[in-house]
């Protein structure tokens, strides 16, 4: 188990405490959802759980086993005593995904914003071989990541959707991408992504095996599809979803 204080640790309430953002709702949860399809009877994964709110969703949408993994001792404290409060059955690991094993394979690994995390191409590598390693065959990799297709330039707002991001123009391998975050109660914080080319998302994920890569861009959940809000968002997507199958 990884001992190490995480900087997640600090900022653990305050990053559950964001998943109740609008575009988590109506953006990331909605375009997740659509990119599993059906998990009813699956075993799966979740890398870089959290506090486990989308574990619980997976497992509530009828997905047999889920087990979340997170570096932050304290995300997965918070993780726990959810499930202690209200029991899913869902079980919690305080692992390093890079030196991580798991014996059992499962069907779908889950890895919300665990990507992001790499800063080199053999980070990014490793991330991609544990996922593949871990997964039946014929099992799917899904996830939702900074968008390194269309990384900031300093011209682009998203304060009205509760964050800012910032990173060099034009982003080098590796380059810090910072993230700025206010809940709707008024607490802010912050936290680093790194970014890495898509070539090196791709050149990553067909090393460590995986057939189909692909990066899919986020939907707007039916409800809001008449609603202006969104367009700066939509015109400049900060997020992209990736899918891969193991074959």
């Amino acid at each position: 188990m990884s001992q190490a204080k995480n900087e997640y640790d600090d900022i653990a309430e305050a990053y559950r405490d964001s998943k109740q953002l609008s575009f988590r709702k109506y953006l990331e949860e909605y375009s997740l959802f659509e990119m599993l399809g059906k998990v009813r009877g699956k075993s799966v994964l979740d890398l870089a759980c959290g506090e486990g709110f989308y574990t619980r969703k997976i497992k509530r949408a009828g997905a047999a086993e889920v087990t979340g993994v997170d570096i932050s001792a304290e995300m997965i404290r918070l993780a726990e005593e959810e499930e202690r409060t209200h029991p899913l059955g869902c079980k919690y690991l305080n692992r390093d995904v890079t030196e991580m094993e798991i014996a059992e394979s499962v069907d779908v690994v889950v890895a919300m914003y665990l990507l992001n995390y790499a800063k080199t191409k053999e980070e990014l590598l490793r991330f991609c071989q544990v996922s593949y390693n871990v997964l039946r065959s014929e099992g799917r990799f899904v996830g939702v990541n900074d968008n390194v297709r269309n990384p900031p330039n300093g011209t682009v707002s998203f304060a009205k959707y509760g964050f800012e991001k910032e990173c060099a123009t034009p982003p080098k391998e590796g380059d810090v991408i910072l993230y700025k975050l206010v809940n709707e109660d008024g607490k802010q914080f912050e936290f680093k992504n790194f970014y890495l080319a898509q070539e090196t998302y791709q050149w990553a994920f067909q090393e460590a095996g995986f057939a189909d890569f692909k990066w899919v861009d986020l939907h707007l959940a039916p409800i809001q599809q008449d609603n202006l809000f969104w367009d700066e968002f939509l015109s400049n997507p900060p997020l992209i979803g990736l899918m891969a199958f193991k074959r």
